[in-house]
């Protein structure tokens, strides 16, 4: 049996995901040890995301170890990852897949509809947001940051009638109690890989990719990879206002694809199904691109909004 090192944030999110790896290895019997790794992402807290123009804000660090080999592994929310890795990495594995979608939290109101006008909703993200405006142009959107905790914490002492969480965290956390709708994937279209854990290794590490093999889940493997497709081609990273949502449906994928302008006067969406991951994903991604997606996204850059593209 191996002696196997993860690193991991130490937000209270992802160290439930570091464990969560930690016992299905355990229980394979291996002796699994945890480093906690400050990241660029957790020293800028009072930015909106879309604003700190960062690459792998949430990685960088992460990475920088296991290429000084002081871990074998690292748990990301796959979301987080940059959606080409360095030369470097490769990506062991993709697990069993959370709920994806996003989820409405209020104190008093029971859905999106039920918000009075000119009610404050909190949410980092571009993608959220610009849904959100699309639906309810009169709503006033805050930049939310902080750990799950802090921003039900925010929510719970009136600063924000509501805010907008994924189900995923929320879920895995045990912290449902003010989750009050989750929305669905064609109102709000979710970040491309939401809700699945991807497992980075040095690339060509054979062992350690053998010993983590039994966590890959086929499923999230195809659906994952063709959202990232859609993102690559679109050139976004996880702040950019673009949703990816992808599904197996009769042994096929249909993916759900979404490119908007932050303050929600244009969206663009396109639904298509196919066999192979990577080309669907940026099938609809040139699409998009062609019916205005492009130039949605030079708005976005050129204002500032968003992130640079990946590396």
């Amino acid at each position: 049996m191996a002696r196997l090192r993860i690193g991991s944030r130490g937000s209270q999110l992802a160290l439930w995901q570091a464990h969560h790896i930690s016992d299905l290895l355990r229980a394979q019997g291996h002796t699994v040890e945890l480093e906690i790794i400050r990241t660029t992402g957790d020293k800028i807290t009072d930015v909106a995301l879309a604003k700190v123009g960062t690459k792998g804000m949430f990685t960088k660090e992460i990475e920088e170890a296991l290429v000084e080999n002081r871990v074998d592994l690292a748990v990301h929310s796959l979301k987080d990852l940059p959606t080409e890795l360095a030369s470097d990495f490769e990506i062991a594995a993709i697990t069993t897949r959370e709920n994806p979608r996003d989820v409405f939290c209020s104190v008093k109101y029971a859905n999106i509809e039920a918000l009075p006008q000119g009610a404050n909703v909190g949410t980092s993200s571009l993608r959220r947001q610009a849904q959100l405006m699309a639906l309810r142009p009169d709503l006033k959107i805050h930049a939310l940051r902080g750990n799950v905790d802090t921003r039900l914490r925010k929510l719970e002492s009136g600063d924000y009638d509501a805010i907008i969480l994924a189900a995923a965290g929320l879920n895995r956390l045990g912290k449902t109690q003010l989750v009050r709708q989750v929305i669905p994937a064609e109102v709000m279209t979710p970040a491309a890989g939401q809700g699945a854990l991807g497992i980075e290794i040095r690339n060509g590490d054979k062992a350690t990719r053998a010993l983590l093999a039994f966590l890959d889940d086929y499923a999230a493997r195809a659906t994952t990879t063709c959202e990232r497709a859609l993102l690559n081609k679109l050139g976004g990273g996880c702040q950019v206002p673009i949703g990816a949502f992808a599904e197996m449906k009769g042994g096929r994928i249909r993916l759900n694809g979404l490119v908007a302008h932050p303050d929600g006067t244009k969206v663009l969406r396109e639904t298509r199904e196919g066999d192979d991951p990577i080309k669907l994903g940026e099938e609809v991604g040139e699409t998009l691109l062609s019916r205005g997606g492009d130039v949605i996204l030079e708005e976005v850059y050129g204002e500032g909004f968003a992130l640079p593209q990946q590396p």
